[in-house]
């Protein structure tokens, strides 16, 4: 067959003008970031297996999900969010109808499918194992939660405290978070109510209701700690005091894990161990939820400075996202990305860092788990949100403002975000 170079170039030529058309409606340094913080998971992962658990099963696992997630990214990123956001009956029905059975089934085994697996053994019920893979819903169901919050504040835009309109969002916020903890998973229940709460402030509400409500939150729980202490279950309560008096002898198995990821954070030095070198601290479940801890102690003070810098860079360039929206929606949206990614990180590293009771929250992109990495998605408008002229000022002068045109109280019309 005679190859004609001709015809060949006139056929392959139209790709390029596609191509061009992608990148300039994407946000390319977001989807960099992204694979940047997958590599780097992938890396470290492959070291755990070599140093700890002598295979690399985590580590294929995270690259398996994290070309898919990317892949899903770069789909996902060619859709309208107006038409994702209305489609609520269809991803609704569809993550929320793989959480509800987890409510009610435990370690049922199906054959191929175990509803309700216990991964962890702390009665903790919100997976799937599908042969030797196992799967968490609720990472579905954040994503979908968010959609349809952004989705509801848009529609209430300018008139979210009215008590009507209060009681609906409260509703649509606590529902899903206590179907979470009525799985067994108080940690992403958090993650749920502190997004939802954090999307419903840059909504619009009332900052003496914030107030109020943060007031009420604090004796009311305190209150509730003290009359019901049996409302935790016995290890969540050991974990809590175990924060607050770490030296106590009596909770010594309780901070084990802790106390590991501390000492591995304090000897990583500049540079760490090394990645492949036996000497590094030995952390339980560091390819999980202790895995910043693990990092620092191979990678050293630069190596987790750089993975900090890293997901700081995507929660300011989720918030820059926002800018570039032409309504109401997509703002909303970038508000509840950035507050899933800001509250896991801020707890995650909390934990490592001893400050915060162990509640099972992963580092986002970095920790092992298909589900969360294949949650990767994109949120990038398509064209810039015009907002009025702002002064230069601080945070506290910023927060200060009721709003913008959108009908956001912008936490992303503040001028040091808008470069």
């Amino acid at each position: 067959m005679r190859y004609n170079k001709g015809i060949y170039q006139e056929r392959s030529l139209p790709m390029y003008p596609l191509i061009r058309r992608y990148l300039r409606r994407v946000d390319v340094v977001y989807l960099l970031l992204c694979a940047a913080c997958s590599a780097i998971s992938v890396v470290v992962l492959l070291s755990i297996g070599q140093t700890q658990l002598g295979s690399n099963n985590k580590a294929s696992v995270q690259l398996i999900a994290s070309l898919l997630g990317l892949m899903l990214a770069v789909v996902f990123s060619t859709a309208d969010y107006h038409a994702l956001a209305r489609a609520w009956p269809l991803h609704g029905v569809v993550a929320w109808g793989l959480v509800l059975p987890t409510l009610f089934l435990h370690n049922v085994n199906t054959g191929l499918v175990t509803i309700g697996y216990d991964a962890g053994g702390t009665s903790n019920y919100s997976w799937y194992r599908v042969g030797g893979m196992t799967f968490q819903p609720a990472e579905l169901a954040k994503i979908s939660f968010i959609l349809t919050l952004a989705l509801h504040l848009s529609q209430v835009r300018g008139q979210v405290n009215r008590p009507k309109n209060l009681l609906l969002l409260f509703v649509h916020i606590a529902l899903p978070a206590a179907a979470i903890h009525v799985q067994g998973d108080d940690g992403t229940a958090l993650v749920f109510l502190g997004i939802g709460l954090v999307m419903l402030y840059a909504g619009g509400l009332s900052h003496w209701l914030v107030a109020g409500g943060l007031t009420a939150g604090v004796v009311g729980g305190a209150a509730l700690l003290t009359l019901r202490p049996g409302i935790l279950k016995g290890y969540q309560f050991k974990r809590i005091l175990a924060v607050l008096t770490p030296d106590d002898p009596a909770l010594a198995d309780i901070t084990y894990q802790q106390n590991k990821g501390a000492m591995a954070i304090g000897t990583g030095g500049l540079t760490g161990q090394g990645l492949l070198s036996g000497e590094h601290i030995f952390v339980p479940n560091a390819w999980n939820d202790f895995i910043f801890a693990y990092l620092a102690n191979v990678l050293g003070f630069l190596g987790a400075a750089a993975v900090l810098l890293l997901l700081f860079a995507l929660c300011l360039r989720t918030l820059r996202t926002g800018l570039q929206c032409p309504d109401a929606l997509g703002c909303n949206i970038c508000v509840g990305i950035f507050a899933a990614l800001f509250l896991q990180c801020v707890i995650n590293i909390g934990m490592n860092l001893q400050v915060l009771p162990v509640i099972g929250v992963t580092l986002p992109f970095f920790s092992a788990g298909g589900s969360s990495v294949v949650s990767l998605r994109r949120h990038c408008a398509q064209r810039r949100h015009e907002h009025p002229p702002q002064q230069a000022g601080n945070a506290a002068d910023f927060m200060k403002n009721s709003g913008c045109p959108c009908g956001t109280r912008c936490l992303l019309s503040w001028p040091p975000l808008r470069g």
